[in-house]
Protein backbone atom coordinates (compact mmCIF):
# COMPACT_ATOMS: atom_id res chain seq x y z
CA UNK A 1 0.00 0.00 0.00
CA UNK A 2 3.32 2.04 0.65
CA UNK A 3 4.34 1.79 -3.06
CA UNK A 4 1.11 2.55 -4.37
CA UNK A 5 0.54 5.29 -2.59
CA UNK A 6 3.79 7.20 -3.65
CA UNK A 7 2.84 5.54 -6.93
CA UNK A 8 -0.14 7.65 -7.67
CA UNK A 9 1.30 10.45 -6.31
CA UNK A 10 4.21 10.99 -8.78
CA UNK A 11 2.70 10.22 -12.03
CA UNK A 12 2.15 12.85 -13.72
CA UNK A 13 -1.38 13.40 -15.59
CA UNK A 14 -2.73 11.01 -13.61
CA UNK A 15 -6.39 11.69 -12.03
CA UNK A 16 -6.09 15.54 -12.61
CA UNK A 17 -9.44 15.53 -11.38
CA UNK A 18 -8.68 13.51 -8.34
CA UNK A 19 -9.56 16.01 -4.98
CA UNK A 20 -6.44 17.16 -2.27
CA UNK A 21 -9.16 15.10 -0.19
CA UNK A 22 -9.14 11.99 -1.50
CA UNK A 23 -5.18 11.44 -1.90
CA UNK A 24 -4.89 12.57 1.78
CA UNK A 25 -7.71 9.94 2.61
CA UNK A 26 -6.05 6.99 0.84
CA UNK A 27 -2.59 7.91 2.20
CA UNK A 28 -4.16 8.29 5.59
CA UNK A 29 -4.83 4.66 5.19
CA UNK A 30 -1.46 3.55 3.69
CA UNK A 31 0.23 4.63 6.91
CA UNK A 32 1.94 7.89 5.37
CA UNK A 33 1.84 11.59 6.45
CA UNK A 34 -1.36 13.65 4.40
CA UNK A 35 1.73 16.09 4.44
CA UNK A 36 3.50 13.95 1.34
CA UNK A 37 0.13 14.43 -1.08
CA UNK A 38 -0.08 17.74 -0.41
CA UNK A 39 3.58 18.23 -1.52
CA UNK A 40 3.00 15.85 -4.31
CA UNK A 41 0.15 18.46 -5.78
CA UNK A 42 1.91 21.37 -5.32
CA UNK A 43 4.51 19.55 -7.98
CA UNK A 44 2.14 17.95 -10.77
CA UNK A 45 1.88 18.93 -14.21
CA UNK A 46 -0.57 22.38 -14.74
CA UNK A 47 -3.81 21.66 -16.29
CA UNK A 48 -3.83 22.60 -19.89
CA UNK A 49 -6.56 23.22 -22.34
CA UNK A 50 -7.20 20.83 -25.39
CA UNK A 51 -7.63 22.20 -28.44
CA UNK A 52 -7.63 20.24 -31.83
CA UNK A 53 -6.08 22.72 -34.87
CA UNK A 54 -6.29 21.72 -38.58
CA UNK A 55 -4.27 22.27 -41.62
CA UNK A 56 -5.39 21.79 -44.87
CA UNK A 57 -2.58 20.33 -47.17
CA UNK A 58 0.98 18.58 -47.25
CA UNK A 59 2.88 21.71 -48.34
CA UNK A 60 5.64 24.30 -47.18
CA UNK A 61 3.31 26.36 -46.94
CA UNK A 62 1.64 24.77 -43.28
CA UNK A 63 5.03 24.96 -41.65
CA UNK A 64 4.46 27.86 -39.17
CA UNK A 65 1.94 25.56 -37.72
CA UNK A 66 4.01 22.25 -37.83
CA UNK A 67 6.87 24.02 -36.10
CA UNK A 68 4.63 25.92 -33.41
CA UNK A 69 3.86 22.49 -32.05
CA UNK A 70 6.82 20.50 -33.14
CA UNK A 71 8.72 23.07 -30.33
CA UNK A 72 6.54 23.28 -27.74
CA UNK A 73 5.38 26.67 -28.09
CA UNK A 74 1.55 25.95 -27.68
CA UNK A 75 2.39 24.02 -24.68
CA UNK A 76 4.45 27.04 -23.22
CA UNK A 77 0.99 29.11 -23.57
CA UNK A 78 -0.98 26.12 -21.52
CA UNK A 79 -2.33 25.08 -24.40
CA UNK A 80 -2.12 21.10 -25.34
CA UNK A 81 -2.62 21.36 -29.54
CA UNK A 82 -3.20 18.30 -31.35
CA UNK A 83 -2.92 18.97 -34.56
CA UNK A 84 -5.01 16.90 -37.50
CA UNK A 85 -4.75 16.95 -41.13
CA UNK A 86 -8.15 17.70 -42.83
CA UNK A 87 -7.78 17.83 -46.92
CA UNK A 88 -8.95 20.99 -48.59
CA UNK A 89 -10.02 24.48 -47.63
CA UNK A 90 -13.89 23.27 -48.04
CA UNK A 91 -13.49 20.72 -45.67
CA UNK A 92 -11.26 22.43 -42.92
CA UNK A 93 -13.70 25.22 -42.84
CA UNK A 94 -16.47 23.03 -42.46
CA UNK A 95 -14.77 21.57 -39.10
CA UNK A 96 -14.28 24.41 -37.54
CA UNK A 97 -18.28 25.44 -38.36
CA UNK A 98 -19.16 21.88 -36.63
CA UNK A 99 -16.59 22.70 -33.58
CA UNK A 100 -14.57 19.38 -34.17
CA UNK A 101 -11.49 22.30 -34.70
CA UNK A 102 -11.08 25.16 -32.73
CA UNK A 103 -8.63 26.82 -35.33
CA UNK A 104 -7.66 25.84 -38.81
CA UNK A 105 -4.39 26.49 -41.11
CA UNK A 106 -5.92 26.67 -44.21
CA UNK A 107 -6.06 28.77 -48.07
CA UNK A 108 -8.23 32.11 -48.23
CA UNK A 109 -10.88 31.64 -50.68
CA UNK A 110 -12.38 28.36 -48.37
CA UNK A 111 -12.87 31.21 -45.50
CA UNK A 112 -14.43 33.92 -47.78
CA UNK A 113 -16.77 31.94 -49.46
CA UNK A 114 -18.07 30.25 -45.92
CA UNK A 115 -18.43 33.52 -44.52
CA UNK A 116 -20.50 34.61 -47.34
CA UNK A 117 -22.66 31.58 -47.28
CA UNK A 118 -23.53 33.05 -43.34
CA UNK A 119 -21.11 31.31 -41.15
CA UNK A 120 -18.19 33.08 -38.62
CA UNK A 121 -15.14 32.32 -39.89
CA UNK A 122 -12.51 34.45 -39.87
CA UNK A 123 -8.97 34.91 -40.19
CA UNK A 124 -6.53 36.14 -37.65
CA UNK A 125 -3.76 35.56 -39.21
CA UNK A 126 -2.05 35.62 -42.29
CA UNK A 127 1.40 33.57 -43.41
CA UNK A 128 1.05 33.38 -46.99
CA UNK A 129 -0.18 36.94 -48.01
CA UNK A 130 0.32 36.26 -51.85
CA UNK A 131 0.73 33.00 -54.51
CA UNK A 132 3.81 31.37 -53.75
CA UNK A 133 4.12 30.91 -57.50
CA UNK A 134 7.00 31.46 -59.73
CA UNK A 135 6.68 30.94 -64.04
CA UNK A 136 9.52 29.11 -65.16
CA UNK A 137 10.13 29.82 -68.60
CA UNK A 138 12.50 27.80 -71.58
CA UNK A 139 15.84 28.38 -71.12
CA UNK A 140 15.79 30.52 -74.31
CA UNK A 141 13.39 33.35 -72.96
CA UNK A 142 15.57 35.79 -70.83
CA UNK A 143 12.84 38.68 -70.51
CA UNK A 144 8.56 39.04 -70.43
CA UNK A 145 8.56 39.98 -74.36
CA UNK A 146 9.72 36.90 -75.76
CA UNK A 147 6.85 35.37 -74.78
CA UNK A 148 4.56 36.55 -77.41
CA UNK A 149 3.91 33.74 -79.63
CA UNK A 150 4.32 30.99 -76.85
CA UNK A 151 1.99 28.62 -74.77
CA UNK A 152 1.57 28.77 -71.13
CA UNK A 153 0.24 25.60 -69.14
CA UNK A 154 -2.69 25.95 -66.03
CA UNK A 155 -4.43 23.29 -64.35
CA UNK A 156 -7.53 24.53 -65.41
CA UNK A 157 -9.52 27.52 -66.68
CA UNK A 158 -10.50 29.41 -63.24
CA UNK A 159 -7.93 27.62 -60.87
CA UNK A 160 -5.27 29.49 -58.81
CA UNK A 161 -2.66 28.95 -61.46
CA UNK A 162 -4.54 30.12 -64.40
CA UNK A 163 -5.24 33.54 -62.06
CA UNK A 164 -1.65 33.58 -61.47
CA UNK A 165 -1.01 33.35 -65.09
CA UNK A 166 -3.01 35.70 -66.15
CA UNK A 167 -2.02 38.41 -63.56
CA UNK A 168 1.32 37.92 -64.70
CA UNK A 169 0.04 38.29 -68.31
CA UNK A 170 -1.04 41.48 -67.62
CA UNK A 171 1.87 43.08 -65.74
CA UNK A 172 3.64 42.50 -68.81
CA UNK A 173 1.50 43.82 -71.40
CA UNK A 174 0.75 40.88 -72.96
CA UNK A 175 -2.87 39.80 -73.58
CA UNK A 176 -3.89 35.50 -72.84
CA UNK A 177 -5.27 34.31 -76.10
CA UNK A 178 -3.53 36.98 -78.22
CA UNK A 179 -0.21 37.20 -77.18
CA UNK A 180 0.30 33.68 -75.53
CA UNK A 181 -1.77 30.82 -75.85
CA UNK A 182 -3.22 29.19 -72.15
CA UNK A 183 -3.33 25.51 -72.23
CA UNK A 184 -5.09 23.11 -69.43
CA UNK A 185 -2.62 20.97 -68.68
CA UNK A 186 -3.42 19.52 -64.87
CA UNK A 187 -1.06 18.66 -62.08
CA UNK A 188 1.89 20.64 -61.36
CA UNK A 189 4.24 17.36 -62.36
CA UNK A 190 1.38 16.99 -65.81
CA UNK A 191 2.89 20.99 -66.03
CA UNK A 192 6.09 20.76 -65.63
CA UNK A 193 6.07 17.41 -67.85
CA UNK A 194 4.55 19.58 -70.68
CA UNK A 195 7.44 22.33 -70.37
CA UNK A 196 9.68 19.14 -70.74
CA UNK A 197 8.85 18.11 -74.11
CA UNK A 198 8.38 21.38 -75.15
CA UNK A 199 4.34 21.33 -75.28
CA UNK A 200 4.11 24.61 -73.48
CA UNK A 201 7.38 27.26 -73.46
CA UNK A 202 6.26 28.64 -69.62
CA UNK A 203 4.51 27.32 -66.34
CA UNK A 204 3.01 28.75 -63.52
CA UNK A 205 4.31 26.11 -60.50
CA UNK A 206 5.47 26.38 -56.57
CA UNK A 207 7.61 25.11 -54.70
CA UNK A 208 9.57 22.63 -54.26
CA UNK A 209 8.10 21.38 -58.23
CA UNK A 210 10.54 24.42 -58.96
CA UNK A 211 13.75 23.22 -57.41
CA UNK A 212 13.41 20.06 -59.73
CA UNK A 213 12.62 22.87 -63.12
CA UNK A 214 15.97 25.00 -62.07
CA UNK A 215 18.09 21.60 -61.48
CA UNK A 216 16.46 20.52 -65.29
CA UNK A 217 17.83 24.19 -67.17
CA UNK A 218 14.84 26.27 -67.17
CA UNK A 219 14.24 29.78 -65.90
CA UNK A 220 12.41 30.98 -63.46
CA UNK A 221 11.10 34.88 -65.00
CA UNK A 222 9.53 36.23 -61.86
CA UNK A 223 7.51 35.23 -59.05
CA UNK A 224 4.00 36.57 -58.00
CA UNK A 225 5.26 38.52 -54.99
CA UNK A 226 7.59 40.39 -57.07
CA UNK A 227 4.74 41.37 -59.35
CA UNK A 228 3.05 42.93 -56.23
CA UNK A 229 0.24 40.16 -55.99
CA UNK A 230 -1.56 40.56 -52.78
CA UNK A 231 -3.65 36.69 -52.07
CA UNK A 232 -4.66 35.50 -48.89
CA UNK A 233 -2.91 32.60 -49.90
CA UNK A 234 -2.91 30.50 -46.21
CA UNK A 235 -3.70 31.77 -42.96
CA UNK A 236 -4.90 30.58 -39.58
CA UNK A 237 -8.51 30.84 -39.19
CA UNK A 238 -11.11 30.63 -36.27
CA UNK A 239 -14.79 31.48 -35.24
CA UNK A 240 -16.14 34.55 -33.65
CA UNK A 241 -18.13 31.95 -31.48
CA UNK A 242 -14.96 30.83 -29.98
CA UNK A 243 -13.26 34.47 -29.98
CA UNK A 244 -16.60 36.16 -28.13
CA UNK A 245 -16.31 33.10 -25.46
CA UNK A 246 -12.84 32.18 -24.87
CA UNK A 247 -10.53 35.27 -25.91
CA UNK A 248 -7.56 34.67 -24.23
CA UNK A 249 -7.70 31.43 -25.62
CA UNK A 250 -7.22 32.74 -28.98
CA UNK A 251 -4.67 35.74 -27.52
CA UNK A 252 -2.73 32.45 -26.10
CA UNK A 253 -3.04 30.63 -29.61
CA UNK A 254 -1.45 34.04 -31.12
CA UNK A 255 1.48 34.27 -28.97
CA UNK A 256 2.32 30.90 -29.63
CA UNK A 257 2.29 31.28 -33.53
CA UNK A 258 4.29 34.27 -33.86
CA UNK A 259 7.08 32.41 -31.67
CA UNK A 260 6.43 29.59 -33.74
CA UNK A 261 7.33 32.08 -36.86
CA UNK A 262 10.11 33.54 -34.93
CA UNK A 263 11.74 30.10 -34.67
CA UNK A 264 11.26 29.07 -38.51
CA UNK A 265 12.82 32.06 -39.53
CA UNK A 266 15.51 32.41 -36.93
CA UNK A 267 16.76 28.19 -36.64
CA UNK A 268 16.99 26.98 -40.40
CA UNK A 269 18.67 23.75 -39.58
CA UNK A 270 15.30 22.32 -36.70
CA UNK A 271 12.92 23.95 -39.01
CA UNK A 272 14.49 21.74 -41.82
CA UNK A 273 13.88 18.73 -39.71
CA UNK A 274 10.78 19.68 -39.30
CA UNK A 275 9.87 20.17 -42.95
CA UNK A 276 11.71 17.32 -43.49
CA UNK A 277 9.25 14.95 -41.22
CA UNK A 278 5.59 16.26 -42.75
CA UNK A 279 6.85 16.43 -45.94
CA UNK A 280 8.13 12.67 -45.82
CA UNK A 281 11.04 13.83 -47.80
CA UNK A 282 14.63 14.18 -47.35
CA UNK A 283 15.66 15.87 -50.45
CA UNK A 284 17.51 18.35 -49.22
CA UNK A 285 17.34 21.01 -52.19
CA UNK A 286 13.66 21.08 -52.32
CA UNK A 287 13.70 21.41 -48.55
CA UNK A 288 15.82 24.73 -48.64
CA UNK A 289 13.88 26.23 -51.55
CA UNK A 290 10.95 25.75 -49.22
CA UNK A 291 12.47 27.24 -45.77
CA UNK A 292 13.96 30.47 -48.69
CA UNK A 293 11.36 31.16 -50.62
CA UNK A 294 8.33 30.81 -48.54
CA UNK A 295 9.44 30.27 -45.18
CA UNK A 296 11.99 33.10 -45.46
CA UNK A 297 10.62 35.19 -48.39
CA UNK A 298 7.41 35.41 -47.71
CA UNK A 299 6.02 34.54 -44.41
CA UNK A 300 5.28 37.82 -42.44
CA UNK A 301 7.29 38.63 -38.87
CA UNK A 302 3.66 40.21 -37.83
CA UNK A 303 1.28 37.99 -39.48
CA UNK A 304 -1.43 40.64 -40.61
CA UNK A 305 -3.63 38.78 -42.78
CA UNK A 306 -4.33 41.06 -46.47
CA UNK A 307 -7.30 43.00 -46.80
CA UNK A 308 -6.09 43.47 -50.34
CA UNK A 309 -5.59 39.87 -51.24
CA UNK A 310 -9.08 38.90 -49.35
CA UNK A 311 -10.62 41.85 -52.14
CA UNK A 312 -9.11 40.18 -54.82
CA UNK A 313 -10.59 36.85 -53.74
CA UNK A 314 -13.87 39.10 -53.71
CA UNK A 315 -13.31 40.24 -56.86
CA UNK A 316 -12.94 36.99 -58.48
CA UNK A 317 -16.43 35.72 -56.60
CA UNK A 318 -18.17 38.92 -57.89
CA UNK A 319 -19.31 37.55 -60.68
CA UNK A 320 -20.99 34.12 -59.12
CA UNK A 321 -21.63 35.46 -55.88
CA UNK A 322 -24.55 37.96 -55.23
CA UNK A 323 -23.28 38.65 -51.85
CA UNK A 324 -19.37 38.97 -52.61
CA UNK A 325 -20.56 42.58 -54.43
CA UNK A 326 -21.08 44.61 -51.55
CA UNK A 327 -18.66 42.40 -49.25
CA UNK A 328 -15.83 44.48 -47.54
CA UNK A 329 -12.66 42.74 -46.58
CA UNK A 330 -12.42 43.59 -43.26
CA UNK A 331 -15.74 41.29 -42.91
CA UNK A 332 -13.69 37.95 -43.20
CA UNK A 333 -10.67 39.27 -40.38
CA UNK A 334 -10.23 40.00 -36.78
CA UNK A 335 -7.10 41.78 -36.51
CA UNK A 336 -7.44 42.07 -32.52
CA UNK A 337 -4.89 39.91 -31.46
CA UNK A 338 -1.98 40.59 -33.86
CA UNK A 339 -2.89 43.68 -33.13
CA UNK A 340 -2.27 43.40 -29.49
CA UNK A 341 0.75 41.77 -29.85
CA UNK A 342 2.44 44.35 -32.54
CA UNK A 343 1.26 47.40 -30.56
CA UNK A 344 2.76 46.21 -27.31
CA UNK A 345 6.13 44.94 -28.72
CA UNK A 346 5.87 41.61 -28.21
CA UNK A 347 6.93 40.46 -31.90
CA UNK A 348 9.30 42.92 -32.33
CA UNK A 349 11.05 41.79 -28.56
CA UNK A 350 11.65 38.45 -30.52
CA UNK A 351 13.56 39.85 -33.17
CA UNK A 352 15.91 42.02 -30.99
CA UNK A 353 18.05 39.51 -29.95
CA UNK A 354 17.84 36.85 -32.79
CA UNK A 355 17.80 38.98 -36.51
CA UNK A 356 15.24 37.43 -38.99
CA UNK A 357 17.77 38.11 -40.84
CA UNK A 358 20.01 34.79 -39.33
CA UNK A 359 18.84 32.03 -41.29
CA UNK A 360 18.86 33.19 -44.60
CA UNK A 361 22.98 34.02 -44.23
CA UNK A 362 23.78 30.79 -43.04
CA UNK A 363 22.50 29.79 -47.21
CA UNK A 364 23.92 32.74 -48.65
CA UNK A 365 24.53 32.13 -52.22
CA UNK A 366 27.93 33.05 -53.67
CA UNK A 367 26.36 35.84 -56.06
CA UNK A 368 23.97 37.18 -53.37
CA UNK A 369 23.34 40.47 -51.31
CA UNK A 370 26.39 41.15 -48.74
CA UNK A 371 26.27 40.00 -45.56
CA UNK A 372 26.41 42.97 -42.38
CA UNK A 373 30.24 41.91 -41.72
CA UNK A 374 31.02 42.35 -45.58
CA UNK A 375 28.82 45.97 -45.75
CA UNK A 376 31.23 47.03 -43.04
CA UNK A 377 34.81 45.80 -44.13
CA UNK A 378 33.71 48.15 -47.74
CA UNK A 379 33.59 52.04 -46.71
CA UNK A 380 31.45 52.54 -49.49
CA UNK A 381 28.77 50.55 -48.21
CA UNK A 382 26.38 52.68 -45.86
CA UNK A 383 27.85 55.76 -47.15
CA UNK A 384 25.18 58.29 -48.22
CA UNK A 385 23.56 58.11 -51.19
CA UNK A 386 23.49 61.19 -52.97
CA UNK A 387 21.62 60.21 -56.21
CA UNK A 388 22.72 58.90 -60.34
CA UNK A 389 26.38 59.27 -60.99
CA UNK A 390 25.19 62.51 -62.71
CA UNK A 391 24.62 64.00 -59.85
CA UNK A 392 27.76 63.13 -58.14
CA UNK A 393 30.08 66.09 -57.06
CA UNK A 394 33.65 65.54 -58.50
CA UNK A 395 35.50 65.27 -55.66
CA UNK A 396 33.40 61.62 -54.83
CA UNK A 397 33.61 58.51 -56.86
CA UNK A 398 30.62 56.45 -56.84
CA UNK A 399 31.24 52.51 -57.37
CA UNK A 400 28.47 50.06 -59.18
CA UNK A 401 28.09 46.84 -57.56
CA UNK A 402 26.57 43.89 -60.14
CA UNK A 403 23.53 42.29 -58.44
CA UNK A 404 21.31 39.51 -59.83
CA UNK A 405 17.62 39.90 -58.93
CA UNK A 406 16.47 37.05 -56.85
CA UNK A 407 12.49 35.77 -55.83
CA UNK A 408 10.86 38.67 -53.16
CA UNK A 409 13.30 41.49 -54.06
CA UNK A 410 11.71 44.76 -54.44
CA UNK A 411 13.57 47.99 -54.66
CA UNK A 412 12.43 49.06 -51.35
CA UNK A 413 13.81 45.60 -50.20
CA UNK A 414 17.60 45.92 -52.08
CA UNK A 415 17.66 49.55 -50.35
CA UNK A 416 17.54 48.11 -46.85
CA UNK A 417 19.53 45.42 -47.43
CA UNK A 418 22.34 47.28 -48.98
CA UNK A 419 21.79 50.91 -47.63
CA UNK A 420 19.85 50.20 -44.24
CA UNK A 421 17.23 52.26 -45.24
CA UNK A 422 14.13 51.41 -47.58
CA UNK A 423 13.14 54.79 -48.47
CA UNK A 424 16.44 54.80 -50.86
CA UNK A 425 15.41 52.77 -53.50
CA UNK A 426 14.73 55.78 -56.13
CA UNK A 427 19.04 55.78 -55.59
CA UNK A 428 19.00 51.94 -57.65
CA UNK A 429 16.31 52.92 -59.54
CA UNK A 430 17.83 56.40 -61.02
CA UNK A 431 20.82 54.13 -61.48
CA UNK A 432 19.20 51.11 -63.36
CA UNK A 433 16.69 53.39 -65.51
CA UNK A 434 17.63 51.78 -68.52
CA UNK A 435 16.95 48.32 -67.59
CA UNK A 436 13.57 48.67 -64.88
CA UNK A 437 11.20 50.48 -67.08
CA UNK A 438 8.91 50.09 -64.06
CA UNK A 439 9.99 50.79 -60.25
CA UNK A 440 7.54 48.30 -59.44
CA UNK A 441 8.41 45.45 -61.37
CA UNK A 442 11.57 43.61 -61.12
CA UNK A 443 12.16 40.24 -62.36
CA UNK A 444 14.36 37.14 -61.39
CA UNK A 445 17.86 37.43 -62.60
CA UNK A 446 17.45 40.49 -63.74
CA UNK A 447 21.14 42.29 -64.18
CA UNK A 448 20.79 45.26 -62.16
CA UNK A 449 23.84 47.47 -60.40
CA UNK A 450 23.89 49.11 -56.59
CA UNK A 451 25.25 52.74 -56.52
CA UNK A 452 27.47 53.36 -53.51
CA UNK A 453 29.39 57.06 -53.07
CA UNK A 454 33.29 56.40 -52.06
Amino acid sequence: MRFMCLFLQTRPGRCRTRSIGASVLFCGLAGLSPIRATAAEKIAEPVRQTITIAYSSISGNMAPLWITHERGFFRKYGLDARLVFIESGSSAVKSLVSTDVAFAQMAGPAVVQSRLQGSDVVMIAGVLNTLDYQLIVHRNITSPDRLKGKAMAVSRFGSSSDFATRYALDKFGLVPQRDVTILEIGSQPARFAALETGKVQAVMISVPQTARAKAAGFRPLADLQMLGLEYQHTGLATTQALISSQPDLVRNVMKAYVEGIHYYKTRRKESLAILAKYLKTNDTEALNEIYDEVGLALVPIKPYPTLKGIDVILQELRGKEPKAQTAQPEQFVDLTFVKELDSSGFIDRLYKTTPASVAREERRPADARPTSKEKSEQPSRGAKRIGPVTATPPQATVKHVDYAVKAGDTLSHLALDFYGDASRWTGIYDANREVIRNPHYIYIGQKITIPFVL
